[in-house]
């Protein structure tokens, strides 16, 4: 028997037009997206970090787009599997941070003219998650009139239910005594904590924890403890790299993030934790 080595065998390289993985993946229209408008070579990193930010939050709605039409028809397996993939993809998220999180206030300035009236406040995927979380204001539409794809995707958004009014609504199927105010509330208003809800979280903590709704509270608490990472990085980039100035596009920088940062994901689930 021969024991000569043998070359793998050559793979098809000779393709008719793009390659499949060109056609799946789009490689070629991802890397040519970026378009700097200043002449310093650190516009590249931010220009692209925050593209990748805007793939992630496309990623992530649609995993708890997911587990909401999953939850509306009590198949809580194919929601848990959506929001722990939507785990990883936080992380995921949260580490695109650390290509800007060290930068001074000089570097940030070297190119920040450039961003002229843009802010991250303005994105449309971030706010489809803001509102799928229960964040929600017909406010937030006004900057998005000039596209109207993008205006009726949000607005759409806007008056369907929450992730977790979808939740609410599943623990009600189970027997749990979720409020009427609360089931029947005006989905396009900003989700408001009720007592109510809490005594249902700590009943549901206080007993197995291998039932439907405890293992849901937990990959909820997983989703909403991720979120609140992602608020106190962007706080702390933004912190470093401008201080206390006015934030791009006008927005109050800082301050508004401040304000954000300091804001629970369903509120519920972190207070019921005291009464366990």
């Amino acid at each position: 028997m021969s024991h000569e080595a043998h070359e793998p065998e050559t793979p098809h390289l000779d393709f008719q037009g793009t390659t499949p993985y060109e056609d799946y993946v789009k490689a070629d229209v991802l890397t040519h997206l970026q378009h700097t408008l200043s002449d310093d070579p650190g516009e590249m990193v931010f220009l692209v970090t925050t593209q990748v930010m805007e793939l992630w939050f496309t990623v992530i709605v649609h995993e708890w787009e997911t587990a909401a039409q999953a939850l509306r028809r009590d198949d809580v397996p194919t929601a848990l599997d959506a929001l722990r993939r939507s785990r990883r993809e936080l992380e995921a998220l949260n580490a695109s941070w650390r290509p800007l999180a060290g930068l001074t206030p000089a570097q940030f300035n070297s190119y920040r003219g450039a961003l002229g009236e843009g802010s991250g406040f303005q994105s449309a995927m971030y706010r489809r998650m803001e509102f799928l979380l229960g964040d929600k204001s017909a406010s937030m539409l006004v900057p998005h009139r000039g596209a109207p794809r993008v205006h009726a995707e949000l607005e759409k958004a806007l008056h369907e239910p929450s992730l977790y009014d979808e939740v609410l609504r599943f623990l009600a199927r189970r027997g749990h005594p979720v409020p009427k105010g609360v089931l029947e509330r005006d989905v396009s208003r900003k989700y408001e904590p009720s007592r109510a809800v809490e005594e249902i979280w700590t009943a549901v903590y206080a007993g197995d924890e291998r039932d439907e709704a405890a293992r849901l509270g937990e990959a909820l608490t997983d989703v909403a403890e991720l979120v609140w990472r992602w608020r106190n990085d962007h706080l702390v980039a933004t912190r470093r790299a401008m201080g206390a100035k006015t934030g791009t596009g006008g927005s109050a920088g800082v301050a508004w993030l401040e304000k954000r940062a300091q804001k629970s994901v369903f509120p519920e689930l972190w207070t019921a934790r005291s009464y366990v």
